[in-house]
This record gives structure tokens, C-alpha cells and sequence, in this order.
């Protein structure tokens, strides 16, 4: 099991960083490993959207398959990963002088023959790096929509 947990300050409210954040088809325009984002049906968002997303880390691709298992307008989204590397995930946002902190959090089961808990401390470092660079692409992503 590896737990990951990043944060940013965003210089927008969190009216507008929850804007970006709710489209969950967009995530693939600010989230380098996310290559394809399929919904099951068609709730796009709020508890018990259902989708899959093509996930790339180097020459690694699975089908991530994720459940939407928390939402709170402005405040928090939560996932669960129920593909072949289980946990859950959360968007969480706090509101502060000048903008947003958003804080992203992953707690990560991987497989056996991925390593286990060894391949999941072993990723930690590759995936805390490019979820921070992630999280920069958000950044530019909502502030370029803010000039707008």
C-alpha cells in the first residue's frame, strides 16, 4: 500500500478551481497519466459516477475504473479505484487568503505481480512527482480561464 498526499495553492476561489475539477472528462487536459476518461452511463458527476480512464506512467497502461464515492459542491471529491490498483482518492479544497489550497490524496493497493507493497513504495516517488506537475497544469489551466 503506498498513501500519497500533495497540495497547491491555486489563486482562485474555489468556485472556480471546483469549475475545473467537477468536469471529470477535462481531468485528461491537466492530468499527464490520464490518457482516456469513458463514463459508464450517463451520470457525469456526484456520487456514484461510474467511468474508466486509460491511466499511462511510462510503459505502464491500465484501465483505472473508478467510482465517485464522495462530493461536496467547492469542497471535496472522492474516488474509488476498483481497477487492477484499488484505493481511494480525494480532491479536497480549503479556502484561504488569496485563493484555494487544494490537497490531492491517494491511498494505493497494487497487485501482487505489480510487487505489492514493494512496487507501491517503489512508484511513490515517480507518482508523487508527476502528480505535482499535474497539479501545476491545473494551475495554468484554471488561471488561463480566469483571464478569460
Amino acid at each position: 500500500m503506498a498513501t500519497i498526499s500533495i497540495s497547491q495553492d491555486f489563486p482562485v476561489t474555489p468556485d472556480a478551481l471546483w469549475e475545473e475539477l467537477r468536469h471529470i472528462e477535462r481531468h485528461v487536459r491537466w492530468m499527464h497519466d490520464a490518457v482516456a476518461i469513458t463514463f459508464h452511463d450517463e451520470q457525469r458527476e456526484g456520487v456514484g459516477t461510474r467511468f474508466s480512464c486509460t491511466t499511462k506512467v511510462g510503459p505502464f497502461v491500465t484501465q483505472d475504473v473508478m467510482v465517485v464515492n464522495e462530493w461536496s459542491e467547492n469542497e471535496v471529491m472522492g474516488v474509488e479505484h476498483r481497477g487492477l490498483v484499488r484505493g481511494t482518492g480525494t480532491f479536497r479544497l480549503e479556502p484561504h487568503a488569496g485563493g484555494t489550497a487544494l490537497t490531492w490524496r491517494e491511498t494505493l493497493h497494487f497487485p501482487w505481480w505489480m510487487a505489492g507493497t514493494l512496487g507501491a513504495v517503489a512508484a511513490s516517488p515517480v507518482l508523487r512527482a508527476l502528480w505535482r506537475s499535474n497539479l501545476r497544469a491545473l494551475s495554468r489551466e484554471v488561471t488561463a480561464q480566469k483571464r478569460r
